[in-house]
């Protein structure tokens, strides 16, 4: 009978340290936006929406993913991959998105304003109504993306032509 009630005892102490500590500590649980997604195939995924602000995506692999509406403010994205994925209306805002492939991807609506964008490369990308105000680009980015710039921000108001600083 001792036995019984001992195990039960060390039990509901176990289950009361539990209970503590989940109480003491709220932000311990996995979230979209607490995962280091580095050195990830994320490739065909849907994040469609999700709050991912301050995550790191270093050198992932994004193929085709879907970020469409995602807040991906503040990210590190450094070497990552985002072949022809879906960042239509996506907020990147404040990213550091050195060495980055946008090549292909749906960038229509999109956030980058104050973003670190230093040789990355936005070949064939979709970028209508993308808002780059205050954005580092590099000179021959900016110039190919001028080529194609058209559009109006629907958050920002802002106009791609502008943001890019198209003559």
């Amino acid at each position: 009978m001792r036995s019984f009630f001992s195990q039960v005892f060390a039990v509901a102490c176990a289950l009361l340290v539990l209970v503590g500590w989940m109480a003491l500590a709220p932000n311990a649980y996995a979230q979209d936006n607490t995962v280091d997604y580095t050195l990830t195939d994320l490739s065909f995924r849907d994040f469609a929406g999700k709050q991912l602000s301050g995550t790191s995506f270093a050198a992932a692999e994004m193929r085709e993913a879907n970020f469409s509406k995602a807040d991906l403010s503040k990210t590190i994205l450094t070497k990552a991959s985002f072949l022809r994925a879906n960042l239509a209306g996506a907020n990147l805002s404040g990213t550091f998105a050195d060495r980055v492939i946008f090549d292909g991807a749906d960038l229509s609506n999109a956030i980058f304003t104050d973003a670190l964008l230093t040789s990355s490369s936005f070949g064939e990308a979709k970028i209508t109504g993308a808002d780059f105000s205050g954005a580092i680009i590099d000179r021959f980015q900016t110039a190919q993306m001028c080529k194609f710039a058209d559009g109006v921000n629907e958050t920002t108001g802002v106009a791609t032509r502008d943001s890019l600083g198209c003559r």
